[in-house]
């Protein structure tokens, strides 16, 4: 039995994570491991108690430790704006920029006849309903500037037409890119120019 059993198998669950491959894992694991009192096991702790206690917004789809968000639940974002992003990341990237005040819908993904990925697989369902109950003036469609991120734009503004005003992100944001990837200052020009669609 190896005696590095079990560091071999956390170098190989670290180097199945975004942007790490074997080699930054093995470097990352290492430095960890050196550093066990001052990181490694407040990582462990926190990590265990993520696993335990995040989960998915019911309302809009975000991150975290409760069943509804703090963005959903604070009155100050109660503005009548509803941002609608792919993903987390894509939430967390607005959020990083400072340059939007309302609320979000997460919708999971976008639609992809290739991947066989209909409205139903998304929360397009929960955005109509929300659209049609919540108090919201504005749709803001703030989805990746790809081919699915354009079909999955089309497909809600259709859905939407006449019953909210609907924009989408403007300037700033290249055919292709992701708002992951995107620094501030771009998705806050992006924002302020944004049109009607």
């Amino acid at each position: 039995m190896s005696s590095t059993r079990d560091i071999d198998a956390l170098i190989e669950l670290m180097a199945k994570l975004p942007g790490l491959g074997p080699r930054s894992a093995r470097r990352a694991v290492l430095h960890l491991i050196r550093k066990r009192s001052l990181q490694l096991i407040p990582l462990a702790d926190t990590m265990r108690v993520v696993a335990e206690t995040a989960r998915e917004c019911l309302n809009c789809g975000n991150v975290g430790t409760t069943d509804v968000c703090d963005i959903c639940t604070s009155e100050k974002r109660a503005n009548g704006e509803l941002c609608v992003v792919e993903d987390v990341a894509d939430l967390w990237a607005m959020e990083r920029s400072g340059v939007f005040k309302g609320r979000y819908h997460v919708l999971g993904g976008t639609l992809s006849a290739l991947d066989a990925v209909g409205p139903e697989e998304l929360r397009i369902p929960r955005l109509i309903d929300r659209v049609a109950t919540e108090e919201i003036t504005e749709v803001i469609l703030a989805l990746n500037a790809t081919i699915d991120g354009q079909t999955t734009s089309h497909y809600i503004a259709d859905r939407l037409e006449g019953s909210v005003r609907l924009t989408s992100l403007a300037q700033g944001v290249p055919i292709g890119g992701e708002l992951d990837y995107l620094d501030d200052g771009t998705i806050s020009a992006a924002m302020r120019a944004r049109k009607s669609i």
